[in-house]
């Protein structure tokens, strides 16, 4: 899609990467490790500083006091430390639960452990768990469960009642659970809530975070697995053989990065809710039936009343027609018919892109 983007002049509200960079004070940081020579390979599981930084930072935001030693590993992006989790503790074989949508690195890595895939769905408008489901599911043949949360592509954020109820299943069956909360800072209507901080969890748990979505940095590819060190084990063991070190002057950077103020994060927040306002309230004035969107820099919207077969029609007319890029979500399922009435906007982008457009949906996109 970003590159029909390219080709037709359209704006991209598709993959999401911001259109502006990164604090100054990130990036100054990562000139002066260049510059005082931490430019050789870093230790496997992160430079000693960075560690340090997540640990702390794991702890302001979760009360969870965890060893920088032996229970964070630094990866190349969350999807190293995804792909270092599967292929680390999955087995061939092994039954692991995802909800659907999800962000397609899940199936691919799990793939490629062998993993025997069972999916839930979460469907519109709330997209909330469907319990009864999961209850039916989860067995003592499962492995492990996946959950992203503030979740991609919906925006959706587990509820406090649903995180209690999968832990409460997890632990009665005896399950991992691998959690992706590279949106942790982006939440608009609840507050996060970390898996791993619920009773009983972090031992069972593998928490993945990044840097890139909370300081507009997505090009650095930094990342962390923190995991007790029963599951570190494995996760490093894979990780060894996958990258085996991460960008060593990025990681000094990320460090200044974790240790930034409060106030960062909440100016953060107010942007993005500032921009989300101005794309949320322009795709239901253009005609969509939008979704609620609690985290994330994403929306998601039903694109029948333009009249399109699906999601996919539907994206390359909006590019080639109306010069806007949207991603169909019938690639985020096992079953690509699940998500062939919705497609996926990101608000991730300067106010001046957001409402650009928004004018050009209004002006050429009509209802059929």
């Amino acid at each position: 899609m970003s590159m029909l983007a390219i080709k037709h002049g359209a704006i991209n509200l598709g993959q999401g990467f911001p259109n502006f960079d990164g604090p100054d004070f990130v990036k100054e940081a990562a000139i002066q490790a260049i510059k005082d020579g931490k430019n050789q390979y870093a230790r496997g599981y992160g430079v000693p500083d960075f560690n340090n930084a997540i640990a702390a930072r794991f702890k302001k935001d979760t009360g969870l006091v965890i060893d920088p030693e032996k229970e964070v590993t630094v990866t190349s992006g969350c999807t190293e430390a995804i792909a270092a989790t599967m292929l680390g503790l999955i087995n061939p074989g092994d039954e692991v639960i995802l909800f659907a949508p999800f962000y397609d690195s899940y199936e691919a890595t799990l793939s490629m452990a062998g993993a025997k895939v069972k999916c839930i769905t979460l469907r519109p408008p709330d997209f909330a768990v469907p319990i009864d489901e999961l209850k039916s599911t989860i067995s003592k043949n499962t492995r492990a469960i996946l959950i992203n949360t503030p979740h991609n592509p919906t925006g959706k954020m587990f509820t406090c009642e649903e995180l209690n109820t999968i832990a409460s299943l997890c632990i009665e069956n005896d399950v991992l659970v691998f959690t992706d909360e590279v949106y942790d800072k982006l939440a608009f209507e609840m507050d996060h809530i970390s898996m791993a901080s619920l009773p009983g969890m972090y031992e069972r748990t593998v928490t993945m975070n990044s840097l890139g979505k909370t300081f507009s940095l997505t090009g650095w590819k930094i990342g962390w697995a923190i995991a007790p060190p029963h599951l570190t084990w494995g996760v490093r063991q894979a990780h060894s053989f996958v990258t085996f070190a991460t960008s060593t002057p990025m990681q000094y950077a990320a460090t200044v990065a974790l240790q930034a103020p409060d106030s960062y994060f909440a100016e953060l927040k107010r942007d993005y809710m500032a921009k989300k306002a101005i794309l949320v309230q322009g795709l239901k004035d253009v005609g969509f039936k939008v979704f609620p969107s609690s985290g994330t820099y994403f929306v998601v919207v039903d694109h029948t009343p333009f009249g399109l077969e699906n999601d996919i029609a539907f994206c390359e007319y909006l590019i080639k027609e109306v010069g806007v890029v949207a991603i169909p979500t019938s690639v985020f399922y096992l079953n690509p018919e699940d998500g062939k009435n919705l497609v996926r906007f990101t608000f991730c982008k300067d106010e001046e892109t957001l409402r650009s457009a928004v004018e050009r949906m209004k002006e050429k996109l009509k209802k059929k």
